[in-house]
C-alpha cells in the first residue's frame, strides 16, 4: 500500500526533503486510519514523510507495532533517488500483487522479514557526494596540566538531510592531497551527541577528537595526524565535508530497563556520552517521551590524569542526580595504583569489579559496550575470564554467546 503524508511531489529545498518509508506489520486500520475495520497484519505500506516529521513519525510507527524496513529520499518528481539509507534485503511488495493473491484464493504472499535495526539510517551521504556542514564551536576538553589536546567539536547540519542515532559514526574528509597526490580519504569518528544534537533541536552533530601525535620511528620528528589536526584547529564558521552515518554495532537497546556496562579509554567516551545524555539529560528525556530510562548504567573510564577526564562535569552531575541508575568509575593511570603497585589501567578496574560485572552480564537485560584503545581488550578478557572460571564457565564461549545475542558491542582501534 502507498500512503502519502505530503501533498504533491517531494520538496527538494534544502532541509525540507521528503523520504519514503516502507513499513511492515501494520494493521489495516492503522494504515488507512479508519475505525471499526478488522485489524490484520498487512504487507508493505509506504508513507511519504517530510524531514521535519521523521522523528515523530518513527515514534508513531513504533507505538502502532510496525517495523520500518527501508527509508528512501525522493527527488522533485516524487521518485526515489536510489540513495537507500538502510540495508534492504527484501524487495518491495506491490499492492496489486496482494490484491490479486487475495482475490484468486492463491497461496498467501510471503511477507518481508524485518531486518534488525532496519530503520537506522546508513550512508545518507557518501564520499563522492558529502554533506557540507559548518563548525559551530570547537572547545578544549583537557584541563590544565593534562596530556595532549582533545576537542569537542559541534557541527551545524540543518542545511541537509543527515540523521543519525546514538552509537553511530560519521566520516570526515580533510582537505588537501595525500602523499601520493590523491585527495585525502575520509576518517571515521564516533558521534558524541544524541540524535537530537547537543542543543536538542535536531540541527547539530558533535565529535570528540584527540589530536594524533607521535614520534617518527626513523627520524624521531614529531608527526601529527592529518585529519585530527585539521579538526582540532577548525575555526567556527568553517565548512567541513561529512559522510555517513555508518555503523549498527554500537546501538543502544530500545528497552528502558536494561543494564548498560560501558568501558572506555580516552575519546572512546564519545558514544558513551551520547548514551548517557539520552538516558539522563533532562532536556533529552523531555524530547523522548517514549524512552524514559529506568535501568542501570555503569561507566568505567580509563584516562592518564584527572585533567584528562573528558566531560568530567557532565558525568559527575549525572552520577549525583541519578545515584541509583548511574555509576562512574575511573582508572587514572598516572595517579592511581593497582593492587600490585603498578599503574591503574581500565583492565585493573575491571578486575577489581569482576564479580559484580560478571553477575550483571549473566542477566539477559545487560548490554556491554567497549570503545577506545584495542590494547585494553586482552586485559578485560583476562579479568572477566578469571571470574567466569570460578563457575566453570569458559569466558570466550560466554562472550561469543553474548555477542550472538546482540549484548556484546566492541569498537576499538
Amino acid at each position: 500500500m502507498y500512503y502519502s503524508s505530503a501533498s504533491g511531489a517531494a520538496n527538494t529545498q534544502s532541509g525540507n526533503r521528503v523520504f519514503r518509508y516502507e513499513v511492515i506489520g501494520l494493521g489495516q486500520s492503522d494504515a488507512d486510519g479508519s475505525s471499526g475495520s478488522t485489524v490484520r497484519k498487512s504487507g508493505s505500506t509506504f508513507f511519504n514523510v517530510p524531514y521535519s516529521r521523521m522523528n515523530s513519525f518513527m515514534q508513531r510507527i513504533s507505538r502502532m507495532g510496525g517495523t520500518i524496513v527501508s527509508i528512501q529520499p525522493l527527488d522533485a518528481n516524487g521518485s526515489g533517488t536510489g540513495n537507500v539509507t538502510v540495508e534492504q534485503k527484501a524487495p518491495a511488495i506491490a499492492q496489486e500483487n496482494a490484491s490479486a493473491s487475495s482475490s484468486t484464493g492463491s497461496k498467501p504472499m510471503t511477507q518481508a522479514k524485518a531486518k534488525k535495526h532496519a530503520d537506522v539510517p546508513v550512508n545518507i551521504y557518501k564520499p563522492n557526494s558529502p554533506f557540507i556542514g559548518k563548525c559551530i564551536s570547537n572547545d578544549e576538553l583537557v584541563g590544565e596540566g593534562g596530556i595532549g589536546t582533545v576537542r569537542h567539536i559541534k557541527f551545524d547540519i540543518s542545511a541537509g538531510d543527515l540523521t543519525y542515532v546514538e552509537g553511530q559514526s560519521i566520516g570526515i574528509i580533510p582537505p588537501g592531497l595525500d602523499k601520493n597526490g590523491k585527495p585525502e580519504k575520509l576518517r571515521l569518528y564516533s558521534i558524541a551527541s544524541t540524535r537530537h544534537g547537543d542543543d536538542v533541536d535536531d540541527k547539530t552533530v558533535s565529535l570528540c577528537v584527540r589530536q594524533l601525535e607521535y614520534k617518527h620511528p626513523e627520524t624521531g620528528e614529531t608527526v601529527y595526524g592529518v585529519c585530527s589536526t585539521y579538526l582540532c584547529n577548525l575555526e567556527p564558521g568553517a565548512d567541513v565535508k561529512i559522510t555517513g552515518p555508518t555503523g549498527k554495532e554500537m546501538l543502544l537497546p530500545e528497552e528502558t530497563d536494561t543494564n548498560v556496562i560501558m568501558m572506555a579509554t580516552g575519546t572512546g567516551i564519545a558514544p558513551m556520552r551520547a548514551y548517557l545524555w539520552r538516558q539522563f539529560k533532562d532536556n533529552e528525556r523531555a524530547a523522548n517521551p517514549n524512552y524514559q530510562f529506568n535501568g542501570f548504567s555503569w561507566l568505567i573510564f580509563g584516562i592518564p590524569t584527572s585533567a584528562n577526564i573528558l566531560y568530567k562535569g557532565e558525568l559527575e552531575e549525572m552520577a549525583q542526580k541519578y545515584p541509583n541508575n548511574f555509576r562512574l568509575t575511573t582508572a587514572i593511570s598516572r595517579e592511581q595504583q593497582n593492587k600490585d603497585g603498578g599503574r591503574m589501567y581500565i583492565q585493573d578496574r575491571v578486575a577489581e569489579n569482576a564479580a559484580e560485572l560478571y553477575k550483571l552480564m549473566k542477566d539477559e537485560k545487560t548490554h556491554t559496550y567497549i570503545c577506545g584503545l584495542k590494547g585494553m581488550e586482552d586485559g578485560i578478557d583476562a579479568a572477566l575470564g578469571a571470574e567466569a572460571a570460578k563457575e566453570g564457565v569458559e569466558w570466550k564461549e560466554f562472550r561469543s554467546a553474548m555477542k550472538k545475542a546482540g549484548r556484546w558491542h566492541v569498537e576499538t582501534y
